[in-house]
C-alpha cells in the first residue's frame, strides 16, 4: 500500500521543501509514501484550459484502483484525530492511496469526479505549496496518532 500526496507545481521559492521532504522522511517510517508532482500550465494560468491541462497530467498520474481524496475548498473539514480515523479507513485492505492537490486555479471537474472524497484543510484560501506542506505534516500525525505516539497533544 502506498501513499502519495499528487501535486500541481514545484517549489520554485524553496521555502516549504526542506519541512515537505522532513515529514515525507517520518512518514516513510509508517507508510510507503511519495510526493509526485506534475507541471503548472503556466502557458494558460487562470483559464479553464489551464485547469483542464493539469487535471489530465493529475488523472495520468493515478492508478486505476487508487483510492483519490481530493483537496478541495468545499471539502470536509476534520480534526487531526477525525482525520487519522479517516486515513485509517483509507488505507484499511492495502488499497493506494492518493490525495490531490491542484494548482493556483484549484482542480477541474474530471479530477473531482474520479475523487471518492473532498478534504478542506481548511476555510482560509492557502497557498497551493503551502497546503501540500500542512497536509504532509497531518498525514504524519495520523500515523501517530494511530500509533498512539506522543506527537499529537
Amino acid at each position: 500500500m502506498r501513499l502519495r500526496v499528487v501535486a500541481v507545481g514545484r517549489d520554485r521559492s524553496g521555502l516549504y521543501a526542506p519541512a515537505i521532504e522532513e515529514y515525507a522522511k517520518r512518514l516513510g517510517r509508517y507508510v510507503k509514501f511519495e510526493l509526485v508532482e506534475v507541471p503548472e500550465a503556466r502557458k494558460h494560468a487562470g483559464t479553464a484550459q489551464a485547469r483542464d491541462e493539469e487535471a489530465e497530467a493529475l488523472l495520468a498520474k493515478l492508478g486505476p484502483r487508487e483510492r483519490v481524496i481530493a483537496l478541495d475548498e468545499r471539502g470536509a473539514e476534520w480534526t487531526s484525530v477525525a482525520f487519522a480515523e479517516r486515513v485509517r479507513r483509507w488505507t484499511e485492505g492495502g488499497r493506494d492511496v492518493a490525495l490531490v492537490i491542484g494548482g493556483s486555479d484549484g482542480l477541474s471537474r474530471a479530477v473531482l469526479d474520479r475523487a471518492e472524497e473532498t478534504l478542506a484543510l481548511s476555510r482560509m484560501t492557502l497557498a497551493h505549496r503551502l497546503a501540500r506542506l500542512v497536509l504532509v505534516e497531518q498525514l504524519y500525525r495520523a500515523m501517530t496518532i494511530l500509533r498512539g505516539e506522543p506527537y499529537h497533544k
